[in-house]
């Protein structure tokens, strides 16, 4: 795979208690995401959070590397679907850190069984750039269950 770098903005307006600002891509995907520190912290309020914005990359990272697992394996999915929560916590020093993404990943996939399936979930986090970024301070912890199973239904 080439080298990849991608553009976003952060525009800023006003003290971090009241103010608030909007990210952009370079790419013209997303426009003017409203975000402040009470969408961050408090309600959303119809505003994003950088934590949001990491969870929603996670995710995304996750389910490309779980399809190519899964791919790799010979069971090609038909369809997945992965949630990513990411934890923002204060920490011993009263700093705040990302401690934590958990990954829930439900998959429908013809011919694997479950155990086949979290083998391959742990190998496709192992293998997502997101993870290892996030592993650098935090942990990752992935559930993953097959569609119409006991959990994934």
């Amino acid at each position: 795979m080439p080298r990849v770098q991608r553009q976003a903005n952060a525009a800023w307006e006003g003290n971090v208690a009241r103010g608030n600002g909007t990210l952009s891509g370079a790419t013209g995907t997303f426009d003017a995401l409203p975000f402040s520190l009470a969408s961050r912290i408090e309600k959303v309020d119809g505003k994003t959070s950088p934590e949001e914005l990491l969870a929603a990359a996670h995710a995304a990272c996750y389910a490309m590397s779980l399809a190519g697992e899964l791919a790799g394996a010979g069971t090609p999915p038909e369809h997945l679907d992965v949630n990513a929560t990411v934890t923002l916590d204060q920490v011993e020093d009263g700093s705040h850190r990302i401690v934590s993404s958990e990954l829930l990943a439900r998959a429908r996939v013809k011919e694997t069984d479950q155990e086949t399936l979290e083998r391959l979930a742990q190998t496709a986090s192992e293998g997502c750039p997101f993870t290892k970024l996030i592993e650098a301070s935090a942990t990752v912890t992935v559930t993953a269950t097959l569609e119409g199973d006991t959990h994934g239904d």
